[in-house]
């Protein structure tokens, strides 16, 4: 039975496949090539993913990762198709869908939305709830960048306080705009933002995400 880790894992290799390894994403300002290597070190080389983390460590990723861009474009595709060695953590279904769910789900979002004419994709009701659980959970973290009070809404009036603080910017927006707001790609999120103007300028310029 597919999960929303393995479906979102194999749209972005079809995306990155379509797109070409030159072509920009919304990511880091990366091209198509280097956000695949990224995605292939994340997974297969724990030695130097820690760098995504500790800042100490990002040398080594810095050096790993360039190593991989060097790698053929078609071989990095086919290394995100199949999914991490059986040994990797990311493996086991429960550590994929929790750890890869939102960042598949961004990362084709950054290939699709780097071109022009994309509209946002309609997302069935279950895949929404597994978004806006996750999101919402990490939404202090997510939030921690915010210069103002950050309140990330749903339609049906569900909320999360991602930063408290005055004044005060309600987001809304459907689970996966809102994912892709607090992510860090406010300028390409379906939302609306409620608030103050000035507070708002603020938020739509501020680096949000992890």
């Amino acid at each position: 039975m597919s999960t929303h880790a393995k479906r979102e894992r194999l749209l972005l290799a079809d995306l990155l496949e379509s797109a070409g390894p030159d072509a920009p994403t919304l990511c880091e300002n990366w091209t198509t090539r280097q956000l695949a290597a990224h995605v292939v070190v994340r997974e297969r080389r724990a030695d130097a993913s820690g760098g995504l983390l500790v800042k100490a460590l990002a040398p080594r990723l810095e050096r790993v990762q360039a190593e991989f861009e060097t790698k053929p474009y078609e071989e990095l595709i086919q290394l995100i198709r199949t999914g991490p060695p059986r040994m990797s953590p990311f493996a086991l279904k429960q550590i994929d869908e929790a750890s890869n769910t939102v960042e598949f789900y961004v990362h084709a979002e950054d290939v699709r939305r780097a071109r022009p004419g994309w509209t946002p994709r309609e997302l069935d009701p279950v895949f929404s709830n597994a978004l806006w659980t996750r999101t919402e959970r990490m939404a202090r973290v997510l939030g921690r960048g915010s210069p103002v009070g950050l309140v990330l809404r749903r339609p049906d009036g569900q909320t999360a306080v991602a930063h408290r603080g005055t004044p005060v910017v309600t987001v809304t927006g459907e689970p996966g705009e809102l994912t892709m707001f607090a992510f860090g790609r406010q300028a390409v999120a379906d939302v609306e933002l409620d608030g103050d103007k000035e507070a708002i300028a603020k938020l739509s310029e501020a680096k949000l995400g992890l």
